[in-house]
């Protein structure tokens, strides 16, 4: 008997690992109940759920572009936005800094990055790139291991009415190697709740012990599974909830410590749960996803989905349908959340999607051009009421994704042109070029999928250079991470094990409010204020604490209060120095301070000893504040600037500054125009002009919930959260009925910012680039720095005047004409790279490369008026013959070319090679050969001949070629072209 459960026990651990992708599933009903609610109901009664029964607060679900986590392409998990929390980080004026106990449907996308499911979709029945993730979450203890199961039992049972015979369990069986035992109080929990032994099964670290990377919170966690099969035959298992127990922390070193506070994260993901509760044997199948596979049938007169997999899905019709029906989901909500197709990072990775979603609608369903965004409606219909921003969006959404359908359709043709054109050039055995392929790619020129390209080199029976292609990506790799901007060396932080200790010790979070203690002179100039404090904690590099750091030591700084500002929001780090107090000759260089949980870290180098308990005095480096401030206060005239500029559809997606520059990413329909980017300049110089006061202030965060045009960011702010105004009392900016906030500048920020605006001086926007489509990235320069700027401008200005006069003029000859070319040539490449206004760079630049143009055309007119020349002059010279061999002064290659194609045109039975010597005993060397004396005579192994001689080289074709040399007798080189030429005729 003990045998038989031991087996079964292995076969059902196997089901489990396996978790089917419902492919091939027999068609009975999953369950005996009702079919329930639709996708909508079975969301609301999750909140609700939690809600009224367990007291949880509901919280809206986060963007899913990470908000400030460089390690994710996309919120791919319920916890991404709670990750302060676990982490110990959290603000402690925050909102979420409260939350206790909370739930939410978030939106998680997992198309990059380590979970990657872009490729799955619509092989099998249950894979989807855009899926939301039920969860309920517990914070610092406020319930555990009981209280979570019980809730998830009595939700699934009572509420769902899922019968329990067909909910299975896992637990942690523990891992021997780092000291885990095996979780028996939630077996023990599980059993409790009438789930019989049988069906309460032990996995170990693989399977039930959750991480959230290689370092940081993790633990055990408990899983609950549905049975397919409903008891008839073998088990057929999908995982529906996971529920974790963040218990341990993984240190750097891999060893595992307890939490200084244990939290609860749980999720389950709506789509599967559907499914179950619909009876439906895919989510796809589900009220989720029916209006858009009816959707895609009635536009695409294609047959009706059937739910077909692998073999069975004959011309893949079925696959078509569920990744068009899923990425277009994606697709809406990325850009909702102001993600946009584009060139790198996550846009790079929806554009795939969308060009995924073109071609399988194209080729296999026949879509109409356009036809992706008509199905955007039928999105914003389906998740619309649970995600407003689908709403509010749902316009721009639309035409941005049939703005790139008819981008990648456009390139599809010209990809084509240019697979025939190259076809044409290539022998019957040649594989195609892989720079080629390359230049088509996602990753070159006209962004086709690599696949695409290959299918059609197949369809034509021609084989890609792969070698080449993977040596093609190597090259590229390396590129980008030459190019990548420096990660920045990280400093010293407070872990969750010390933050921990700080809020065991009761150290109260440090009060940096006298960060804002300055106030400006009579004189304009600026006041700033010192701050006396106490060491309360010292931290080595490695982040030990200690009672005393030694002379030369690098060392982290807690203090009770400081006037530093520490990193955040965009805003650089404050640097200076402290003294100790009677010891004001010893200076300690701070470099930069970081706030960890509510703490400031000062990073500083010990020149003496330092203890805690001493008492300092901080100072901040008044110049580099005063930099930042101007920046700050010019980056949100210059936000303001676009919305007036552009409309109020003009959001902010970023920004950073110091003292020498300010960046701002800002969300366009289009790239700016040099007329748009003058307009915002002059508008902020106009409030610059003015010199209006800036008010701050600090408010209740429900106060600044309702005000038209307030802007704010997506991030977590504290409560009370400062605003700052340009011109209007804040008091008067946050009146609704004022409408200020849509007549000035008003911003949530924490930043420290001018008392006026006339300080900022001037600003002016030195680049402009497209981030990805629907973003623009601005940088700015403010002050002295951007009146040099407008100076540069100017005098580039008048070079680009007096380059169009020069050519207006004329060239006498071919000499002089090169000349002014070389000259716009360095003035293009002048104009390029210069710090000047970017709306006087765009407009210079159009200038001059039309002057390029011009100049160009100069030349090649002259060249071929010297070439007629020397052509009537050799003819002369030389009687009818076939063959013309001489020498002749030419200034370029190019016009000894044209001096050979005249000859031949005159005398087309005459092969000619002309040599013209240049400076320092170079020859340049011109051949063609005329057509009757091919094949056995050819202008390449004519010109190869006599350049060899030269100890040069030479290139061209049959009929026509080119090469250098050097050598200082010419009569030489002739003769080796003549007894050669004679040779062959």
């Amino acid at each position: 008997m003990a045998a038989s459960v031991a087996a079964a026990a292995r076969r059902l651990r196997r089901a489990i690992r396996r978790s089917p992708s419902w492919r091939g599933l027999s068609h009975r009903p999953l369950s005996s109940e009702p079919p329930a609610a639709k996708a909508s109901a079975v969301r609301a009664a999750f909140l609700n759920f939690f809600r009224d029964r367990h007291g949880h607060r509901l919280v809206p679900s986060a963007s899913v572009r990470p908000r400030g986590d460089p390690s994710l392409l996309f919120v791919n998990a319920g916890m991404n936005q709670f990750k302060p929390i676990f982490l110990g980080t959290v603000d402690p004026r925050s909102e979420m800094a409260g939350f206790r106990r909370v739930a939410n449907s978030q939106k998680c996308v997992r198309a990059g990055g380590h979970h990657n499911d872009l490729e799955d979709v619509g092989r099998d029945l249950s894979h989807h790139t855009f899926f939301e993730m039920l969860g309920n979450w517990a914070f610092g203890g406020e319930y555990f291991k009981e209280e979570a199961c019980n809730m998830a039992w009595e939700l699934l049972t009572q509420v769902y009415g899922i019968p329990e015979e067909r909910l299975w369990i896992s637990y942690f069986d523990g891992d021997p190697k780092a000291g885990l035992d095996p979780d028996l109080e939630t077996r023990d929990i599980w059993l409790s709740l009438g789930v019989p032994a049988s069906r309460v099964l032990s996995f170990g670290p693989q399977d039930n012990f959750w991480e959230m990377g290689d370092t940081g919170p993790c633990g055990p966690c408990t899983e609950i599974h549905y049975d397919l099969a409903g008891g008839v035959g073998a088990p057929q298992l999908v995982e529906l909830w996971n529920l974790v127990f963040m218990q341990h922390n993984r240190e750097a070193d891999g060893s595992l410590q307890p939490l200084p506070q244990r939290h609860v994260d749980t999720g389950m993901g709506l789509e599967r749960l559907v499914a179950v509760l619909q009876g439906k044997h895919s989510t796809y199948d589900t009220d989720l996803f029916s209006p858009l596979l009816n959707a895609i049938q009635q536009g695409c007169r294609a047959p009706p989905y059937l739910g077909r997999v692998g073999v069975a899905d004959e011309g893949r019709t079925d696959t078509a349908y569920r990744v068009v029906a899923d990425h277009i989901r994606t697709l809406s909500v990325c850009i909702s959340d102001g993600i946009f197709p584009g060139m790198s990072g996550p846009p790079l990775v929806l554009r795939r999607i969308l060009r995924r979603a073109v071609r399988f609608s194209m080729e296999i369903l026949k879509a109409p051009p356009g036809f992706l965004g008509s199905l955007v409606p039928v999105v914003v219909e389906t998740l619309g009421d649970a995600y407003p921003e689908l709403q509010r969006n749902s316009a721009q959404i639309a035409n941005l994704v049939s703005e790139d359908e008819a981008a990648f359709l456009a390139s599809l043709e010209r990809g084509r042109r240019i697979i025939d054109r190259t076809l044409r050039t290539l022998g019957p055995s040649d594989m195609f070029p892989a720079e080629v392929a390359w230049s088509l790619s996602l990753c070159g020129d006209l962004g086709l999928p690599l696949d695409m390209v290959e299918l059609m080199l197949e369809e034509k029976g021609v084989q890609l250079d792969s070698a080449g292609l993977e040596r093609l990506a190597q090259e590229e790799a390396q590129h980008r991470a030459r190019q990548a901007e420096p990660v920045q060396k990280q400093g010293l932080w407070l872990d969750v094990h010390a933050l921990g200790e700080l809020q065991r010790q009761g150290v109260p979070p440090t009060d940096d409010s006298p960060k804002y203690n300055y106030s400006l002179r009579p004189s304009g100039s600026y006041e700033f204020g010192t701050c006396e404090a106490q060491v309360l904690q010292l931290y080595t590099e490695d982040g030990t604490a200690v009672a005393s750091v030694g002379k030369g030591q690098r060392c982290g700084l807690l203090l009770d209060r400081t006037n530093f500002y520490a990193e955040q929001g965009g805003q650089a780090s404050d640097r200076g120095y402290l003294v100790r107090a009677g010891q004001e000759d010893v200076l300690f260089p701070v470099a930069r301070a970081q706030v960890c949980g509510g703490f400031i870290l000062h990073e500083a180098v010990a020149p003496e000893c330092l203890r805690l308990g001493d008492q300092v005095q901080l100072h901040v480096d008044e110049a580099w504040r005063l930099g930042c401030m101007a920046k700050h206060t010019a980056t949100h005239l210059l936000n303001w600037a676009l919305r007036q500029t552009l409309g109020p559809g003009t959001e902010q997606q970023g920004s950073h500054l110091n003292p020498e520059q300010l960046r701002l990413d800002v969300t366009t329909q289009t790239p700016l125009t040099p007329e748009q980017l003058r307009a915002v300049e002059n508008t902020v110089q106009e409030a610059v002009g003015q010199d209006e006061a800036v008010y701050m202030e600090e408010v209740p965060l429900a106060l600044t919930a309702q005000v038209p045009g307030l802007r704010s960011l997506d991030e977590v702010y504290p409560d009370p959260v400062r605003v700052v105004s340009v011109g209007v009392p804040v008091a008067h900016a946050l009146d609704p009925a004022s409408q200020a906030a849509l007549q000035t500048s008003v911003e949530l920020c924490c930043g420290t910012h001018l008392l006026r605006t006339g300080a900022v001086g001037d600003l002016v926007i030195i680049g402009d680039r497209q981030l990805s489509k629907g973003t623009t990235r601005l940088l700015a320069i403010t002050g002295e720095q951007a009146q040099q700027a407008r100076e540069l401008g100017q005098s580039l200005a008048q070079e680009v005047k007096a380059a169009t006069e020069r050519l207006s003029q004329g060239s006498r000859d071919v000499a002089e004409a090169l000349r002014l070319s070389k000259d716009i040539g360095r003035l293009i490449e002048a104009v390029e790279t210069a710090v000047m206004p970017q709306w006087q760079r765009r407009e210079l630049l159009a200038t001059v490369k039309m002057l390029q143009r011009r100049a160009n055309t100069a030349i090649r007119k002259l060249q071929m008026g010297q070439a007629a020349k020397k052509t009537q002059e050799l003819l002369e010279r030389h009687s009818k013959g076939p063959l013309i061999v001489d020498t002749v002064s030419a200034e370029s290659l190019s016009v000894l070319v044209k001096v050979v194609r005249q000859l031949c045109e005159q005398a087309p039975s005459t092969s000619v090679l002309l040599l013209s010597p240049q400076p320092m005993g170079k020859v340049l060397c011109a051949c063609q050969v005329a057509q009757g004396a091919m094949p056995t005579f050819t202008a390449e192994a004519w010109a190869l001949a006599v350049c060899s001689h030269m100890g040069g080289k030479a290139w061209g074709s049959r009929v026509v070629a080119q090469g250098t040399g050097s050598t200082t007798d010419l009569e030489a080189a002739l003769s080796i072209a003549q007894t050669y030429a004679l040779s062959q005729l």
